[in-house]
């Protein structure tokens, strides 16, 4: 990232606009996951959007990168794919007798890391790395990836056929879990209408999505919501929400001190985007959910009974005290 002058809040609120504007030519509804990758985008974490087929997981992913003027890559997630062919490999070139490393499509500012569950395990730990340290190790040379790297990845929920869930490893690396539902009965008229007399796929190049940001942008964004305060007091609730997972009875295993570090990014994400300079308790309770549902499991008790993740989260949410 280079030293930018960091916008105001007044100009990362109207970036924020834009942005929404732009995706909501193509996309129907959602506003709820747009935002959730707003704040991601802003506290430079990646996102793991999770729906039943269908949903627009994937559109929703292309059209939120074409707002933003950075080099976007994808890749389609199978059975047989394998890490080389997410990372590069060295190939020998015989006519200068040297190794030439040729990247994979990781080698991106944003990826769209389309069905991730649908490779095994071995392959997604490909990812790791990159998401981790925005880095590469191939043949024990050490690449940077884009200082903007962002992964989105989509997948299908874990009990449909054909799936391999994520690993706890990679999944303590996605800041958010966005769960995609389906549209209201009015928004999916609204589909049918723009959608349905279309011939042949929509693509996201037909709707005339504008680029409304740079990396230079982003980076006096990203200087402008280090700006926002946390308070101790923030810090404190952050710090009692996240060790409240690790002693619920319901749950076999809590939140990482990763978890709290990002829950509070994310808080100053949310803050700027609100067009304020501090982070209130708000800020962390509206994102606990997203932050947490994927770090957690359930105590087999507990699924016995048929509890939720999301419900225990809003349960500790609300015993938690906040600072006033």
């Amino acid at each position: 990232m280079t030293d930018a002058a960091p916008m105001s809040l007044a100009e990362v609120r109207s970036l924020a606009d834009a942005i929404r504007a732009e995706v909501a030519k193509a996309v129907v509804g959602q506003a709820d996951t747009v935002d959730g990758l707003l704040v991601a985008l802003m506290a430079q974490g990646h996102v793991l959007l999770e729906g039943p087929p269908g949903t627009a997981k994937t559109f929703l992913a292309q059209c939120f990168a074409a707002t933003l003027g950075l080099h976007f890559g994808r890749i389609q997630f199978t059975p047989d794919l394998m890490p080389g062919d997410i990372l590069g490999s060295n190939l020998f070139n015989f006519q200068t007798s040297q190794f030439t490393l040729t990247r994979g499509p990781i080698f991106c500012d944003l990826l769209l890391a389309d069905e991730i569950n649908r490779t095994p395990p071995k392959t997604q730990a490909a990812l790791l790395e990159g998401m981790q340290e925005r880095r590469v190790t191939l043949d024990g040379e050490v690449h940077h990836l884009a200082p903007h790297f962002m992964v989105v990845a989509t997948q299908n929920p874990i009990e449909s056929q054909g799936v391999y869930p994520l690993p706890e490893a990679q999944l303590d690396r996605f800041l958010f879990k966005l769960l995609v539902t389906y549209p209201s009965a009015a928004e999916e008229a609204r589909i049918v209408t723009r959608f349905g007399e279309r011939a042949g796929p929509a693509r996201v190049a037909d709707f005339g999505i504008a680029r409304v940001a740079d990396a230079a942008t982003l980076d006096a964004a990203a200087q402008a919501v280090k700006g926002v305060t946390l308070a101790e007091s923030i810090v404190d609730y952050v710090v009692r929400l996240v060790r409240a997972t690790r002693e619920s009875a319901d749950l076999a295993s809590g939140a990482s001190p990763r978890a709290a570090v990002l829950l509070a990014n994310a808080a100053r994400a949310r803050a700027a985007l609100d067009g304020r300079d501090y982070v209130v308790p708000d800020d962390v309770k509206a994102l606990a959910t997203q932050v947490l549902r994927h770090r957690l499991l359930l105590s087999p008790a507990a699924e016995i009974e048929g509890k939720q993740v999301e419900a225990l989260v809003a349960e500790l949410v609300e015993r938690t005290e906040a600072p006033r």
